[in-house]
């Protein structure tokens, strides 16, 4: 396990307004997500996810989120990464597994959700430590576990979504500010 890296890119998924990409802008997130699968409560349909892909263009990362490649087909082309729970043959790709990638070298991204998008958060397995690339620890994490997840795993990056949320889809810019703060301040809020 590599330990000790403070993570450089810290993505915050399920936007659904204008408002909350502006928030994560200001805050200094790196990334956000936009959901396109229908089965998601933070589902946007193709037309709003285009809308929210252009108003976040060119000031932080877009990640199209969905289950399926097919799911993204509708906004792929609007968006910097397809970040699904399958492999795919294309460029901009970040897989999203619980379980071990078989070629991280062809992704751009690999996102440890063992939650699959649930939010529930479970131990990490120590395998997730020894993934070469982009690893991106994602499912479950919140402002008071985050600091131990990046100081025992150092990886790449994490993802938050109902954590920093009053109700699904409604975020909170307070707890936006407080997971990111704590994801780059490894130890401080252990418990």
């Amino acid at each position: 396990m590599s330990g000790q890296r403070q993570p450089t890119f810290v993505k915050v998924c399920g936007l659904t307004q204008e408002q909350q990409i502006d928030w994560a802008v200001e805050l200094g997130y790196d990334a956000v997500g936009i959901v396109v699968t229908p089965k998601s409560k933070r589902y946007c349909p193709p037309e709003r996810a285009v809308a929210l892909a252009d108003h976040a263009r060119g000031r932080v990362t877009v990640f199209a989120v969905a289950l399926t490649h097919a799911e993204t087909a509708a906004v792929a082309g609007h968006v910097d990464i397809v970040q699904i729970y399958e492999t795919a043959d294309i460029p901009n790709l970040a897989l999203a597994s619980g379980a071990p990638p078989e070629k991280p070298e062809a992704l751009r991204y690999f996102f440890y959700d063992a939650s699959a998008g649930s939010g529930v958060f479970a131990d990490i397995p120590d395998w997730v430590g020894e993934v070469p690339g982009n690893v991106v620890i994602a499912g479950g994490l919140d402002e008071h576990n985050v600091a131990d997840v990046v100081e025992k795993f150092g990886p790449y990056g994490v993802d938050v979504s109902s954590s920093v949320e009053t109700a699904p889809g409604v975020k909170s810019r307070e707890k936006m500010a407080a997971f990111l703060a704590a994801a780059r301040a490894p130890g401080r809020n252990s418990r």
